[in-house]
């Protein structure tokens, strides 16, 4: 699969990836009505942006990141709101929910299936929308090669990923100035990319985030974006075999709505009452660090 100006869309995003690839996973509506549950009662569509919202400064003393920059992303205290309900001491399962949205003729987000078949002209956005504060990872496995890490990117946000439950994202951002930017569109000759999007709640060793990805890439130009080492790798592999319950909904075809909207472009949480994500995915247990989603987007 070949995304159209990939590298620009990427520095253009505010966080995010496509369909999936999951065998022997079953709908769970357990699994649907936890994740619901979690987001915050409310959301006040009309409070100041919070798309400027730093990260904890105290993050793992082992992480590799060495700073706490500013994120131009998407983010909210939905988090937090959402926790008070739980009893002390307890903590939810890692989950994800995602939805693909394709533009129609009109210029609309409509909700497709991410298992379809898409051709050349097809435009097509993905939101995100974790469960849990946490840092997020993305590699890219173009027809079979080495996966790169393609987010955190080193041009963006200082090269930091840290997101905050129930706040939708998007790859790429719909608040872009130009329509061109607001989409990846498929074109050329078909291809096979696997993308591995990785959700978890605290950083992951050896792997270079904000200043020290921006210090990598800015004196190994020829390397970045950035390979995982095998050990890492080895690490993201095992967790994909972890046990992972899913839940999907029958919104296709369903435009996106005026509150998701809002909520994403100003970085607010996503309260009960707006739509569910079309696929969510969450880890069987609780101790499980991370939640890696493998997803495939076929194009023919």
């Amino acid at each position: 699969m070949k995304w159209k100006i990939l590298m620009m869309l990427l520095a253009s995003i505010s966080l995010a990836a496509g369909a999936y690839i999951v065998s022997a996973q079953q709908p769970d509506d357990e699994v649907r009505g936890a994740f619901i549950e979690s987001r915050p009662k409310t959301t006040n569509l009309n409070s100041p942006s919070r798309r400027h919202r730093r990260r904890p400064a105290n993050t793992n003393a082992n992480a590799s990141a060495a700073s706490t920059p500013t994120i131009n992303a998407n983010t909210a205290n939905a988090n937090t709101a959402s926790n008070r309900s739980r009893p002390s001491g307890t903590k939810q399962p890692i989950g994800l929910g995602y939805t693909l949205f394709m533009r129609d003729v009109d210029g609309r987000g409509v909700r497709v299936e991410p298992t379809r078949e898409f051709h050349n002209g097809d435009r097509v956005r993905l939101a995100l929308e974790p469960n849990v504060d946490g840092y997020l990872y993305i590699f890219d496995s173009e027809d079979g090669a080495t996966p790169q890490m393609i987010y955190p990117d080193a041009r963006l946000d200082g090269g930091d990923n840290w997101i905050e439950a129930h706040v939708p994202v998007e790859i790429p951002s719909s608040d872009e100035n130009e329509e061109r930017l607001r989409w990846f569109e498929f074109y050329g000759q078909p291809g096979g990319d696997r993308i591995y999007v990785v959700l978890s709640r605290e950083p992951l060793k050896s792997v270079p985030t904000s200043d020290e990805l921006v210090a990598f890439c800015g004196m190994n130009k020829d390397k970045c974006p950035w390979h995982a080492s095998a050990e890492v790798w080895e690490q993201i592999q095992k967790a994909t075999k972890a046990q992972v319950k899913v839940a999907t909904s029958k919104t296709f075809g369903q435009a996106q709505t005026e509150k998701e909207k809002i909520a994403t472009t100003r970085g607010l949480g996503l309260d009960k009452s707006a739509p569910e994500p079309s696929v969510i995915r969450m880890n069987a247990s609780t101790n499980e660090r991370l939640l890696v989603t493998m997803l495939d987007l076929v194009h023919k």
